[in-house]
């Protein structure tokens, strides 16, 4: 009976997202807070249907997320449609690493001072709290490729970059926290610095290359022999996984490599449609005759990069489901209170404070205007990234160290999800509006 009612909630749930999703789109709230909500419900007292234990289950959910941030990376980096070395990337690549550079330390010395946290807790939870969410965000992120509008082309680029970049960090912040004080200052020397720029510039070739490679090899397959038609998915699907293993082994930053891979599938496909938009390439799509217009030399490199991005765009609407839903979960299972005044005043420091000084210092001298800037530094959202390496750090640190970080990082999530998803609709309207009333 169990087992037949989970089938009848999620298949509910999924029927219900899918026909709301264009209202929900229209309306001040996010489907990330319905998702929440269901997850909180399924493990309410009384209820019991899923009871997921933070520390218990670190591993799972590290897992489960880990799939999640992958194909959100990929289809971030699908969706950004300009060439590499464009002035447009200078503004994402600031938030990504200049702004996350100011993070870390700021709020580092948040949780020092007025969280009395250990030099080590405080790092590792300003690494978990500093990347902003690829998943989250799509309400305020570019949606279609070709899509240069500053703001939306920036936040995705900040979330497609962020979510690798926070590793060391994380990683430093557990080293610190098992590590003896006289120890601490030994960890920051030229090798870490050595080994971060490798993780970065390493990731980001490995990701590049494959991207490359695997796209040009489909189209010619397709072209040249009317080889390798169809099956897009297992194509996604095997670039992020190829990109993110090949990271690994070579000791670079997996999420990163992942995003650089889209990033250049695109590029591809941007050069062989000669800048012409892919919807323009591809024309009317005969649906008796789709392997035709995958073999066509002129439109090859678009069918598979808008098929590949159109499956991707699918298997992230379910990533969030499930992520969502175990985010809830866990907040209704958790022991600790939720909002108390560290949490509430870390949330408000972090939003009011701390994201809008590190907008400010890295985009110092650039394009960006008052209005762009004020809303790079609203839609700081904080969600699935943060959940990934809270639960990171609760698989390969020390209880004692990381359960404390618990429910303010919960506190954080929740806070974002709400505030960030009511917000999201109203201010992205305002922003377009002015635009929309332009002369073309």
């Amino acid at each position: 009976m169990r087992e037949t009612l989970w089938f009848l909630i999620v298949g509910a749930v999924l029927v219900f997202m899918g026909l709301a999703a264009t209202t929900l789109r229209r309306l001040p709230i996010s489907a990330a807070m319905f998702y929440l909500a269901i997850g909180y419900g399924l493990g309410l007292p009384g209820v019991d249907l899923l009871r997921l234990d933070m520390v218990g289950d670190a591993h799972l959910l590290r897992m489960i997320t880990e799939v999640a941030l992958l194909v959100s990376l990929f289809a971030i980096g699908l969706r950004l449609r300009l060439g590499v070395l464009e002035r447009l990337w200078t503004v994402p690549l600031r938030l990504g690493f200049l702004a996350m550079l100011a993070t870390i330390p700021l709020l580092t010395l948040f949780g020092v001072y007025v969280l009395k946290l250990g030099w080590g807790p405080s790092l590792l939870l300003a690494s978990i709290l500093a990347p902003t969410d690829p998943v989250l965000a799509h309400d305020v992120q570019v949606h279609n490729p070709g899509d240069h509008d500053l703001l939306r082309f920036a936040l995705s680029g900040e979330g497609g970059l962020n979510d690798g970049i926070a590793l060391p960090f994380a990683l430093l912040g557990l080293a610190l926290c098992a590590a003896p004080p006289a120890l601490a200052a030994e960890l920051l020397n030229l090798q870490l610095a050595a080994s971060m720029v490798w993780g970065v510039v390493g990731a980001i070739a490995i990701g590049g290359a494959l991207g490359w490679a695997t796209t040009h090899s489909v189209a010619w397959l397709r072209m040249r022999h009317a080889q390798a038609l169809g099956l897009e998915g297992f194509f996604a699907l095997g670039l992020i996984e190829l990109s993110f293993g090949a990271a690994q082994i070579a000791h670079t930053y997996g999420f990163l490599a992942v995003f650089a891979a889209g990033v250049a599938m695109r590029r591809v496909e941007h050069r062989a449609s000669g800048g012409a938009s892919p919807r323009k390439v591809l024309g009317t799509v005969d649906s008796e005759d789709v392997e035709a217009t995958a073999a066509n030399p002129s439109k090859a490199h678009a069918y598979v990069a808008e098929s590949v991005l159109g499956f991707t765009i699918e298997l992230e609407s379910i990533a969030e489901v499930a992520v969502m839903a175990m985010v809830g979960n866990v907040l209704a299972t958790l022991q600790a209170p939720l909002f108390t005044w560290q949490s509430i005043t870390l949330t408000v420091a972090l939003f009011v404070i701390v994201r809008p000084v590190s907008v400010e210092l890295a985009l110092l001298g650039s394009s960006a205007t008052a209005t762009q800037r004020r809303l790079m530094s609203w839609f700081g959202i904080r969600g699935i990234g943060s959940f990934y390496y809270l639960a990171y750090a609760l698989e390969h640190g020390a209880a004692a160290d990381v359960m404390p970080l618990m429910p303010l990082t919960l506190a954080v999530i929740t806070a974002s999800v709400v505030i960030h998803g009511v917000s999201a609709t109203p201010l992205m309207n305002w922003y377009r509006k002015p635009r929309d009333d332009e002369p073309p």
